[in-house]
């Protein structure tokens, strides 16, 4: 059983994770608790630009889109989703607190603006905007939710005539810089790509996105189980 330590005002308080063997604490590999073809994909391609050891271990998820699948007794997330990662006896949920935590813990990689950094907080309100107007906008766009609501129609242009402006200053969100936040966001939009309208420039980006090398390796992952070793 892997006890997650917790420290509050430093005391650190323990709470065990039936089911999950912990690695040895001088050791703090990453463990990613990922199912194929899911929002847990996206980490895989983020630990590859990382460019560090880790280790993928595979459990079942409930497909709410299919009506597929069974959540798995051994995966830590609280409520039985991916993606899910442990490092350090840290326990990190969600894909936005993975790719913050992620892109800070190995700066060498260079996936994020450091603290103190001017760019920073930009960097801070992509990672925001992907959560809180991309996603939304991209489910209205699936769903259909978008021919009778005119709010959804405008927020739905306003994103992407955000995405088209910060594209037309460099290869990515952030300029020509690669971070975490694209790995958010053009990973979102190479899921539901037609959820938004035709455009050269969303498709250049796209297509930049799943050109990198680290993306690349991580769709050959994707399937993969195991400790996963540096290149």
């Amino acid at each position: 059983m892997l006890s997650v330590g917790i420290s509050y005002k430093g005391n650190r308080r323990t709470i065990p994770i039936a089911g999950v063997r912990a690695h040895p604490r001088r050791c703090p590999i990453i463990t990613l608790f990922h199912a194929p073809q899911s929002r847990s994909s996206r980490i895989v391609w983020l630990l590859e630009e990382l460019n560090v050891p880790y280790e993928i271990q595979p459990v079942s998820i409930f497909r709410p889109m299919t009506a597929e699948g069974l959540p798995d007794p051994a995966n830590p997330h609280p409520d039985k989703r991916v993606p899910a990662i442990l490092h350090d006896d840290a326990l990190i949920t969600e894909s936005v607190a993975i790719a913050l935590y992620l892109a800070d813990a190995f700066p060498a990689a260079g996936l994020a603006p450091a603290l103190g950094d001017r760019r920073r907080g930009e960097y801070l309100t992509w990672i925001a905007w992907y959560a809180t107007e991309l996603e939304q906008a991209l489910f209205a766009g699936l769903s259909g939710a978008l021919a009778d609501s005119p709010q959804k129609q405008r927020d739905h242009g306003a994103v992407v005539e955000r995405l088209r402006s910060a594209l037309a200053q460099g290869l990515y969100v952030m300029g020509d810089v690669f971070t975490s936040a694209d790995v958010l966001i053009g990973s979102a939009l190479a899921f539901g790509r037609h959820a938004f309208p035709a455009d050269e420039v969303l498709d250049a980006y796209v297509e930049r996105c799943r050109s990198r090398p680290a993306a690349i390796r991580g769709v050959a992952l994707d399937e993969k189980s195991g400790l996963q070793a540096v290149t």
